[in-house]
């Protein structure tokens, strides 16, 4: 049901596991908020690096005033160092439900070569000062795109310690099926505790109706009507906190990666995601 993502360092993982539907991994803040301190069996990584500015190309839709002090956990999807550390990505660690999945995995990318890691990267800052500028504190779960992992246990964990009001995951797929397009929004289902139930469901539809009022159409291949209850992924089974993945598009599919790869593009699903995280903690 889920497309199989291309490593982008095959002969370095030759051996890898792809998880199915991305997952995520040491957290930084946004700029002018405050990071939650984490520690990480992952290599020290540098510095967090800031995408240039760009102009949306049209403003995003206006939400209730959001209350300052909420808590958002932004998850960007792998990471660029994945790819040169096999065994570090590829140990298993604890993934919900009794499962294992390996650490990590190096994500998909574009036909042109454009990885998942680094766009889901470019978006996660976009989203992150957008929120902050609303005087809503952000965490995220890697620093850089530079660096290993974090594993997908330790992704759910930052959100937990954080306490966060909301964590959302950004991923991109990777599906070759003939015709694959558009975004879906993954939750934990069944849910194994109160914070998976409701509030996630709520989380994900809020997440689904914006994306498509900001004109990105619902996965024609995966889910229904843009959801798509999971039970195998990491990041949501460990998850005590509202949390959702947002698979933005299709990297196999022309025109969606076309739009990934330009600055333009990905403040478009920057603008669509912040959006909605603040209808999400105004409601």
């Amino acid at each position: 049901m889920v497309a199989v993502r291309r490593a982008t360092v095959p002969l370095l993982l030759a051996g890898a596991l792809l998880l199915s539907g991305c997952e995520e991994e040491s957290p930084a803040a946004a700029p002018g908020t405050t990071r939650a301190a984490t520690s990480t069996s992952s290599p020290t990584s540098s510095p967090p690096s800031t995408p240039s500015a760009v102009t949306p190309t049209s403003a995003p839709p206006t939400s209730t005033p959001t209350p300052a002090g909420k808590v958002v956990v932004l998850d960007p999807g792998h990471n660029g160092g994945n790819g040169a550390h096999p065994a570090e990505i590829n140990r298993p660690v604890p993934a919900g439900r009794g499962q294992t999945k390996p650490c990590n995995t190096t994500g998909t990318s574009t036909d042109g070569g454009y990885p998942e890691h680094a766009f889901t990267f470019d978006v996660a800052q976009r989203v992150g000062e957008a929120l902050a500028a609303k005087g809503i504190r952000v965490v995220y779960t890697r620093q850089n795109d530079t660096g290993v992992g974090p594993c997908v246990d330790r992704r759910a964990a930052i959100g937990n310690e954080a306490d966060a009001d909301a964590v959302v995951s950004i991923h991109a797929d990777g599906s070759e099926a003939a015709g694959a397009t558009g975004f879906h929004v993954a939750y934990s289902a069944p849910p194994l505790n109160a914070a998976q139930g409701a509030p996630s469901l709520r989380l994900a539809q809020t997440l689904r109706d914006t994306m498509r009022t900001n004109g990105f159409s619902a996965a024609n291949y995966i889910g229904s009507n843009g959801l798509s209850p999971r039970s195998d992924l990491a990041g949501l089974n460990l998850s005590t906190r509202p949390a959702a993945l947002v698979e933005c598009g299709n990297m196999r599919n022309a025109a969606e990666a076309a739009r990934m790869t330009s600055a333009a593009g990905r403040q478009q699903f920057a603008a669509a995601i912040a959006a909605a995280i603040e209808a999400y903690l105004a409601s």
